[in-house]
């Protein structure tokens, strides 16, 4: 049975701008089995986060296909590849994204409560434990330092247990020290729970702690290789 969690091929993405039409990204194919963890790389308006989104099925390509967790994204209609999301995907951005209304407890248990899990705080309370905020249940994001905010955010991506995580720039927003803990909590829990990690990221030491790393440049891969 194969192990393969994702697979692209031959991705291409076309948008319409000023001066006619735009290719952002050029005929592009990966795979990743489970567990693999991957790092794109490349300058500002490379394509990495375009490519990024349509690998986790928030876009869908010009051209080609996306296969994520047995799933043909491009067979899909937006309502169901949310679907897929909510069962096999986790999300770290580098604004954190938590809701201000809500705790740290609240903001990881919402994952888990909009999928109708019962015990969604005994989950989300362990998972805050194990990053360290086990003190700071109660407490909302205002209240919270920049990398307090950020291993919430982590806790409530872990804490569905999704088959891929991706991370765009996720330590983008903080200090370089701060900055070195996220990553290491991240490659932690990666482990830990067995999930594909995709990671964007202008960070090239962040980068070359995954297992495979490709770079982009006008939208083009121009190197693929594992550090």
């Amino acid at each position: 049975m194969s192990s393969s969690i994702l697979t692209a091929r031959n991705l291409s993405k076309v948008v319409a701008s000023a001066e006619g039409e735009l290719t952002i990204l050029h005929d592009l194919s990966l795979g990743l089995n489970k567990g693999d963890s991957l790092a794109i790389v490349g300058s500002s308006g490379s394509g990495k986060s375009t490519l990024l989104g349509l690998l986790a099925g928030l876009d869908l390509p010009s051209g080609g296909t996306v296969a994520l967790a047995g799933h043909n994204l491009g067979a899909l209609d937006e309502d169901q590849r949310a679907r897929v999301r909510a069962e096999h995907v986790g999300f770290v951005f580098q604004s954190f994204q938590l809701l201000d209304s809500l705790n740290a407890l609240e903001n990881v248990m919402l994952p888990l409560e909009l999928e109708g899990h019962a015990d969604a705080r005994q989950r989300a309370r362990a998972l805050l434990e194990r990053v360290g905020l086990g003190q700071r249940l109660t407490h909302y994001p205002r209240q919270l330092s920049g990398g307090e905010q950020q291993r919430v955010a982590i806790a409530r991506a872990f804490v569905a247990e999704p088959d891929v995580l991706f991370a765009d720039e996720p330590t983008g927003n903080l200090d370089s020290h701060t900055g070195e803990r996220i990553s290491d909590l991240l490659f932690e829990l990666n482990r830990e729970r067995g999930a594909t990690l995709v990671l964007v990221t202008h960070d090239e030491r962040l980068a070359h702690r995954c297992q495979r790393l490709i770079r982009l440049e006008g939208g083009h891969l121009v190197d693929h290789a594992e550090p």
